[in-house]
């Protein structure tokens, strides 16, 4: 779409063959080093992001039903953190396209905190309320993070090194509720493990701010690519470089400069044209496969104690030891992309029809050794269905609106949330199988969408949004 902005995906009209940090760090350039430290950087901050959220997250039901709430209160409670993710994902992640990536990020680093702070001092209900508004509004550490990410690397090397980035995210799930668990048996086990959350949301913020941010930037310029080829992520600091102006370039830059919500509003109306015509299919896949794995996971420790006799410290050991193999299914997608030429909807196809046939496995899954094998694979499959899902989003969205497409998705992630609970308790209303049996419906339609919508993409979709 074109017009006064000229596009969602201008930075399209550049190559990005080898450029920004990654491809600055396999060269062994002069900002080598530093684009290789950023990188790392942040997969810690992802690491530790996650971390600290799992230490907390488990706990929670646990925590409100102490306070003496009834069932019917900590349900709203608990989903009053989708309704807010719902609203706010989509708005803090088109802010950050705005205002640059480490503004948006320590900001949303330290409201977070202040939640799990106050979370640590919730003596009653409604102190644990209050505390879930700040983190369901600002807790899009992750979703900033890979639009960052996004920012720096060049197309193909993206899906790669985003599937890293949710492996050192899934490290600190696996760590989280162990930590976690330990701590809430000593005394106001809960309030010490809140107040360390936010702790390490604190020390993420401090990480941030000392995030080699200018080398970063030198990189992608060593590179060929101006800092105004799409928003820079270290803040809107310097102007982008001077090209030749056509006379519609000339009036476009007389106009005084619009304030950031005007930028915004502006962002979310091309936004919402480009959804509702080329992206729809890749969020309805989406939405699809949220709702197909939270079906699954939602009554998972339930499931495995009535089918199979599974105890439930037995349970949590499973979903660590799948995490852990979803971690390693993040690091496996880049030779899956060298494989298949980088075609992230073959591999999204592909990814799917073994989550859907895993599902239906489950639940006929007659033992418990079964059951266990199709869990760790189901990780496997949903850990690259994701990556490949964001990277779709984003070669659809072009980077200036990175942190807007990402925010979408997010928002349609939180509709799953809200969805999931209900539809899992309808199916298990019939049979404990339900669940990942409609689960595996759901899956199959989502392929459906992806098998039909194949030829049209395959002809050429992404450059027409691009060059548009």
């Amino acid at each position: 779409e074109s017009g006064g902005r000229g596009g969602l995906a201008p930075a399209a009209q550049m190559p990005r063959q080898e450029s920004g940090a990654g491809a600055e760090a396999r060269a062994g350039g002069p900002g080598a080093v530093g684009a290789r430290r950023f990188l790392l950087c942040l997969y810690l901050v992802g690491f530790l992001d996650l971390f600290g959220v799992s230490m907390v997250v488990p706990l929670l039901s646990l925590h409100v039903k102490s306070l003496g709430a009834s069932p019917t209160v900590a349900g709203i409670v608990g989903s009053s953190y989708g309704i807010l993710q719902l609203f706010s994902s989509t708005l803090v992640g088109c802010w950050s396209d705005v205002v640059g990536r480490r503004s948006s990020l320590l900001v949303c680093i330290l409201f977070s905190a202040l939640g799990y702070l106050i979370l640590g001092a919730s003596t009653n209900v409604f102190l644990f309320a209050l505390a879930r508004i700040p983190v369901g509004i600002f807790k899009h550490t992750l979703s900033i993070s890979r639009a960052l990410l996004s920012d720096l690397v060049s197309e193909k090397e993206r899906p790669l090194v985003i599937g890293q980035f949710n492996a050192a995210s899934s490290v600190g799930f696996i760590l989280g509720p162990m930590v976690g668990g330990y701590l809430t048996e000593l005394d106001g086990g809960f309030y010490l493990t809140a107040f360390i959350c936010c702790c390490v949301f604190l020390l993420n913020a401090g990480l941030v701010w000392l995030f080699p941010w200018r080398e970063a930037k030198l990189s992608r310029t060593e590179q060929g690519r101006p800092a105004g080829d799409s928003p820079a992520p270290w803040g809107r600091t310097d102007p982008p470089e001077q090209q030749p102006a056509t006379p519609r370039q000339s009036t476009a830059s007389t106009r005084p400069a619009r304030p950031p919500w005007a930028e915004v509003a502006s962002t979310l109306r091309d936004m919402k044209s480009l959804v509702f015509s080329e992206m729809w299919d890749i969020f309805a896949v989406r939405l699809l496969m949220a709702v197909a794995v939270m079906l699954y996971y939602s009554n998972f420790v339930l499931a495995l104690e009535e089918r199979f006799g599974v105890r439930p410290r037995a349970a949590g050991c499973l979903i660590s030891y799948s995490s852990a193999l979803g971690a390693l299914g993040g690091l496996a997608l880049g030779p899956l992309l060298r494989l298949y030429g980088h075609d992230g909807r073959a591999i999204l196809l592909r990814s799917s029809a073994l989550t859907c046939l895993l599902l239906l496995l489950h639940a006929a899954a007659r033992s418990a050794a079964l059951a266990a094998l199709c869990t760790a694979l189901l990780a496997v499959s949903t850990a690259m269905g994701r990556t490949c899902v964001t990277d779709l989003q984003l070669a659809a969205g072009g980077a200036r609106a990175g942190g807007t497409v990402i925010g979408v998705g997010q928002s349609v992630t939180a509709v799953g949330r809200i969805v999931a609970p209900l539809l899992s308790g309808l199916a298990q209303e019939v049979s404990p199988c339900g669940p990942p049996s409609l689960g595996a419906a759901l899956a199959l339609v989502a392929i459906f969408l992806m098998s039909l919508n194949r030829a049209r993409h395959r002809g050429g979709g992404r450059d027409k949004l691009k060059s548009e």
